[in-house]
């Protein structure tokens, strides 16, 4: 499956169930970890937990498995990494502590509606 694919999948995932505030950043000219990072924020934990849920079933359904997942007993922030792209679903307190946004700033910014 190409990145685009992949891309897409997981925005739209994310989208349909309600992820608040995504936002997108490249940063394959920064680091070599990953070509982007998908940021976004859910409600509550069991939010988070459906958010991180339905990425990596839609991504299974296309046989993709995430080379590791991290933070779903807490819930706080979940990490899923699938190489070229690495989400991360914040209960929105610990996203404002963390500030991925601020700490990637020279990255560029993709442009995602909420909807």
């Amino acid at each position: 499956m190409e990145i685009g694919e992949i891309y897409d999948k997981i925005i739209n995932a994310l989208v349909e169930k309600k992820a608040k505030n995504i936002k997108v950043i490249d940063i394959e000219d920064l680091t070599t970890i990953a070509t982007y990072f998908v940021i976004c924020s859910g409600t509550s934990t069991t939010h988070i937990k459906t958010l991180a849920d339905e990425v990596e079933f839609k991504l299974k359904e296309e046989g993709l498995l995430p080379l590791r997942h991290e933070g779903y007993n807490s819930a706080r922030w979940i990490l899923i990494d699938y190489g070229d792209i690495i989400v991360h679903i914040f209960y929105e307190e610990d996203r404002e502590f963390y500030n991925l946004e601020r700490l990637w700033q020279d990255g560029k910014s993709v442009n995602i509606k909420d909807e």
